[in-house]
């Protein structure tokens, strides 16, 4: 009986879900927001490819969107740390929120799938979507291809 559980577990191990944290290089924005969904809570490490097309600044944070509209479900957002973006201003004489505009980056870290909360009258409402994340704490995450 110990024997059959043995196999048993040993069997159903290899039929899980393969772990895909490691850190791999994507280019394909919709299979990095479905691979990130697929592996949450934990996100998905690794080496990202993406067109910039919109930027913002929300509370000294700075958002490089893949898409003119950053609610829009095809979006991933590369969030900028304000002491990336101090360096960034340092080295290159720039604001990245204008810089990568319509470039394409490379990227290292995690892309994550986070809750958007709606606001309404300055409050969090119980309303909420979905949006992929990756942060950026250092300038040397972040190159332009």
């Amino acid at each position: 009986m110990k024997y059959l559980l043995f196999i048993a577990v040993f069997f159903l191990s290899a039929c899980s879900t393969p772990n895909v944290s490691k850190n791999v290089y994507f280019t394909n924005v919709m299979d990095i927001i479905a691979l990130s969904e697929g592996n949450t809570p934990d996100g998905l490490k690794g080496t990202f490819q993406l067109p910039i097309k919109a930027s913002g600044t929300q509370h000294r944070t700075t958002y490089l969107n893949t898409e003119l509209d950053y609610r829009d479900r095809r979006n991933i957002s590369v969030s900028l740390h304000p002491k990336v973006i101090r360096d960034f201003i340092a080295k290159f004489g720039a604001h990245p929120e204008s810089y990568f505009i319509n470039k394409t980056i490379l990227v290292t870290g995690e892309a994550k799938r986070v809750k958007i909360y709606f606001v309404s009258n300055g409050k969090l409402t119980e309303k909420y979507y979905f949006q992929t994340h990756i942060q950026v704490d250092s300038l040397s995450q972040i190159k332009v291809v």
